[in-house]
């Protein structure tokens, strides 16, 4: 019986301590002027720090470069020519740093779409059946002094982040 309580409270223990964050997952991106879906995102870990890339993006080819984007940016975490990066499997987000559980900030968004890069801090919104009608992530890019705007987007699975044509 007690082997079988240190097991079952050791399974407790690495469970909360090798947790995901909230905002880990997949995610569709929704443009807050339009409210209709514009991309498919992966956000996820690696060495501490937080990333985030488009699994498939509306209207457009996931091979479909970034030609808009510069052939570099200081801190980007793939090397190559960014503007010959496909839009899909891209690391657009990069280098945040944990703030608290749920809240990540001082890393970088790139907007394929412009090339423009910005700051960027990501909260997660837990679903309150109030103003968050389900689990949502508040993406916010600013250009410094808190200028800036914020996306809200929707949890979703691997399927429907990988799926928009």
């Amino acid at each position: 019986m007690r082997k079988l309580f240190f097991v079952f409270c050791m399974g407790f223990f690495v469970e909360t301590v090798f947790a995901a964050d909230p905002v880990e997952g997949f995610w569709l991106s929704v443009d807050e002027k339009t409210q209709k879906t514009t991309a498919g995102w992966e956000i996820y870990q690696t060495g501490g720090l937080l990333f985030g890339k488009m699994l498939s993006v509306a209207g457009f080819s996931p091979t479909e470069k970034a030609s808009s984007c510069k052939s570099s940016y200081e801190g980007f975490p793939v090397s190559g020519n960014i503007k010959e990066m496909p839009l899909a499997g891209t690391p657009w987000i990069f280098g945040l740093k944990k703030d608290s559980e749920g809240v990540w900030s001082k890393g970088s968004i790139v907007n394929p779409e412009d090339g423009k890069i910005y700051k960027c801090k990501i909260i997660f919104h837990k679903a309150d059946g109030k103003k968050y009608k389900g689990d949502t992530l508040e993406m916010r890019g600013e250009i410094g002094l808190g200028i800036g705007r914020s996306q809200f987007w929707s949890r979703a699975n691997k399927a429907e982040a990988s799926a928009l044509k």
